[in-house]
């Protein structure tokens, strides 16, 4: 969403009208649910989507139509039995619509977009909010600034969560979803597998801080697109970093004397994931180290995931890269779903 705020911002800016598409209720068994978004300008989709296939296409070609009449609109598609056939979907359900025109220059939402930046660059809980009621007018809200864009009405604040969803109460009529969490991805070593790594998880939404204590791997020409690269002590990280309960952290430094080191310190900070590099019999080794030396508890110990990565039989960097960041977007997924 970080990117499309972004793209909006340019293509308004260019003199570009645009349609946001947004899905904002949905049954059965769709491709995506509520909260998924496309945009769409006069040559069709630019970014974003909302499932693909028959679908998308006929909700893009609704888009360009609101584009030559300048009008918001919702429309509803069925995908019974019979729709199946004809939509060409292979899911059943169905899925509501909102169309929000937004004309070149539009200074509204000019200003959240920048709003919006500022907030992602600040790594602040935020959430994105459609009034479908008053023609899909977007507000920003976090805990510490409230509500930013349209004024929203109080009560909303309480059903905000970690999934997004449609509310409908007291006349108001609402698509909510949570943009950005506060939580980053520390990953302690900047070796082969981190710079296969990296770029993944930032992909796919997650805020990475590369951290090494050998100057020539905590470069930033290595890690282009990571937050935050520093060099720095693993004998003592908190100088450095402070690590919460909301962070995950991937360790993979060059060897085990230090991957003992960053554990112990990490592991009393109750991150809510800790992946660590190596095989089961190095795991063991370190765990006993980190209980005799360190006095690290059972339920502390417990907290790490080694070896890091889904088992699909890995071997390249770019293999284990994908490995891990596929069991950290689980991750994120079941503690969206479980903390509500």
């Amino acid at each position: 969403m970080r990117q499309m705020f972004k793209t909006m911002e340019e293509r308004l800016l260019a003199g570009e009208d645009l349609v946001l598409v947004t899905i904002t209720a949905s049954t059965g068994a769709t491709p995506r649910g509520v909260g998924a978004r496309m945009l769409v300008g006069r040559a069709g989709r630019i970014c974003g989507t909302i499932g693909g296939g028959a679908v998308e296409y006929r909700a893009e070609q609704m888009a360009l139509r609101a584009l030559e009449e300048k009008t918001s609109d919702q429309h509803g598609f069925s995908l019974t039995r019979d729709d199946v056939e004809n939509l060409g979907m292979i899911c059943g359900g169905a899925v509501d619509v909102f169309f929000h025109y937004i004309p070149a220059g539009d200074r509204e939402t000019l200003s959240l977009a920048r709003e919006a930046e500022r907030l992602f660059a600040g790594g602040e809980a935020l959430w994105l909010l459609s009034d479908i009621g008053h023609g899909g007018a977007l507000s920003l809200y976090t805990e510490r600034e409230g509500f930013l864009g349209r004024p929203c009405p109080d009560w909303i604040k309480t059903k905000l969560t970690r999934q997004p969803k449609h509310i409908q109460q007291d006349g108001e009529d609402y698509c909510v979803e949570q943009i950005n969490s506060p939580g980053r991805v520390y990953i302690f070593g900047c070796g082969h597998v981190s710079q296969q790594l990296e770029p993944v998880l930032t992909r796919v939404g997650f805020r990475c801080v590369m951290l090494d204590d050998r100057p020539e791997f905590a470069a930033r020409e290595l890690f282009p697109t990571a937050e935050e690269v520093k060099c720095i002590d693993l004998r003592n990280i908190a100088e450095s970093v402070t690590i919460g309960q909301e962070d995950y952290v991937c360790v993979m430094t060059r060897g085990h004397a230090h991957d003992t080191e960053v554990q112990a310190q990490v592991l009393r900070r109750h991150p809510c994931y800790v992946g660590v590099i190596g095989s089961k019999k190095k795991a063991a080794g370190v765990r006993k180290a980190l209980a005799e030396i360190h006095g690290l508890t059972e339920e502390e110990l417990d907290q790490v995931t080694t070896p890091i990565g889904l088992s699909i039989d890995a071997e390249t960097p770019e293999e284990i890269a994908i490995s891990i960041a596929a069991q950290m977007i689980q991750v994120r997924a079941q503690r969206s779903k479980t903390l509500g």
